[in-house]
C-alpha cells in the first residue's frame, strides 16, 4: 500500500490540504472539531510525517544513529557492545530519543549510510565508534554538518567532540603488573590493526618491553573473535619458548584462550597468566576468574548519550571528555611464573 499523504487525508476529511497541515502541526486556522476529525483520519490511515518534509520544517527526528562496520557475529559475542548499547539507550530514553542501529561489513558502506540518513533527516546525530588510524569517516561527518560524537581519542577526530579513556595508560598498568610478578615473555593478542586504540595498545606493549627489558613482548592482531583468539593462543602455546603471560584485547578472546590452555594441559595461573583488557560477567564466572581492566561500560553509554544530546541541543557545547583510566582488577588468572 502506498504511503498516505496530506492530500489523501484532505480528500478523506473533505477539507483543503492547508487545513490538514494546520491540524497536523497544531496551528490555528481550523476548528477543534475539524482538527479532531483530521487527526482521527490520519491515525486511521497510519500517516507519519515524511522525513524530508520534517527536515525542511526544522523538526527533529527524535533518533540518534549508531552504524557499526564489524562482522555482526563478532559484535553479538562481545559483552562490551551489549553494555554500551544498553547504556546508550538508557541515556537517550530519558529524553524520548530512539537509538537507530545498523551493522555493516565495511567502512565505505558505513559512510554511505551517514550520507543517506543525514539527507533523509533520519537521525539528529551520530555516535561514532572504532576510531581508525586515518579515519575517512571524520571529514565526511564534518562536511555533512550533522552532530556527531566519537567514542575514542585523544585527538585525530577533527572537530568532532569525543568521550575517551587512556588506552595507553591502561595497557601500561597491565604490563607493569605482569613484569612485577616476574614475567619476561609476554604476548598481546590485539584487535584490528586499523583501529587507533589497537595501535596505542601495541605501542604501549612495545615501549614497556624496552623500558622493562623484557625478554620477549609480541603483539598479534586479531578480529576480536573467540575463534581467532583461540587459534592465536594455540600458536603461542605451541612455541618452544612459549609466553608465560598473555594479554587479550577482549574478554571473549581471553575466555577462548583459557579454554585452549586447558585443552593443551597448560595450567592457569601456574604455568600461564591471562589478563583481559575488557571486564564483564563473562570474565568473572569462568574458572579461574580472569584478571581484567574494569570500567562501567553501561555508565559510559549513558555519558555518551548525554554528551551527544547536549551537542544536538547546542552545537557550541561540543567538547572532549576524558573518562577515568580503566583500573586493573586482579583475580585468579595471574600469578608469579614458575
Amino acid at each position: 500500500m502506498a504511503r498516505p499523504t496530506i492530500a489523501d487525508i484532505a480528500r478523506e476529511a473533505g477539507v483543503s490540504k492547508g487545513a490538514v497541515s494546520f491540524a497536523l502541526n497544531g496551528r490555528a486556522g481550523v476548528s477543534e472539531a475539524t482538527r479532531e476529525r483530521i487527526l482521527r483520519i490520519a491515525e486511521q490511515m497510519n500517516w507519519r510525517p515524511h522525513s524530508a518534509a520534517r527536515a525542511l520544517g526544522g523538526a527533529r527526528a527524535g533518533a540518534v544513529g549508531l552504524v557499526l562496520a564489524r562482522p555482526a557475529r563478532t559484535i553479538g559475542l562481545e559483552p562490551f557492545f551489549g553494555q554500551l548499547l544498553s547504556g546508550l539507550q538508557a541515556g537517550l530514553s530519558a529524553s524520548g530519543t530512539a537509538l537507530q542501529l545498523l551493522v555493516l561489513e565495511d567502512t565505505a558502506a558505513e559512510i554511505e549510510v551517514y550520507r543517506r540518513w543525514a539527507s533523509e533527516h533520519r537521525v539528529d546525530g551520530f555516535v561514532v565508534v572504532d576510531l581508525q588510524v586515518r579515519d575517512p569517516r571524520i571529514p565526511v561527518l564534518e562536511e555533512l554538518g550533522i552532530p556527531a560524537l566519537v567514542i575514542g581519542g585523544p585527538g585525530r577526530h577533527g572537530s568532532l567532540p569525543s568521550v575517551w579513556a587512556d588506552d595507553r595508560e591502561a595497557m601500561i598498568s597491565i604490563v607493569d603488573y605482569l613484569a612485577a610478578l616476574g614475567h619476561r615473555r609476554i604476548a598481546h593478542l590485539a584487535g584490528l590493526p586499523a583501529f587507533q586504540h589497537t595501535q596505542r595498545r601495541i605501542r604501549a606493549v612495545r615501549d614497556c618491553a624496552r623500558r622493562l627489558g623484557l625478554t620477549e613482548a609480541v603483539s598479534l592482531p586479531t578480529d576480536f573473535s573467540d575463534a581467532e583468539g583461540a587459534a592465536a593462543t594455540r600458536t603461542l602455546l605451541a612455541r618452544p619458548d612459549r609466553p608465560t603471560a598473555i594479554i587479550y584485547d577482549s574478554d571473549v578472546m581471553a575466555v577462548a584462550g583459557l579454554g585452549v590452555a586447558a585443552e593443551m594441559g597448560v595450567a592457569v595461573p601456574g604455568e600461564l597468566s591471562l589478563v583481559s583488557f575488557d571486564d564483564s560477567t563473562l570474565a568473572r564466572i569462568v574458572h579461574p576468574s580472569l584478571t581484567a581492566l574494569s570500567r562501567d561500560t553501561f555508565a559510559l553509554g549513558e555519558q555518551v548519550a548525554r554528551e551527544l544530546l547536549a551537542v544536538i541541543a547546542d552545537p557550541s557545547s561540543a567538547r572532549d571528555v576524558q573518562n577515568p583510566t580503566p583500573r586493573l582488577t586482579v583475580r585468579e588468572s595471574t600469578a608469579r611464573p614458575l
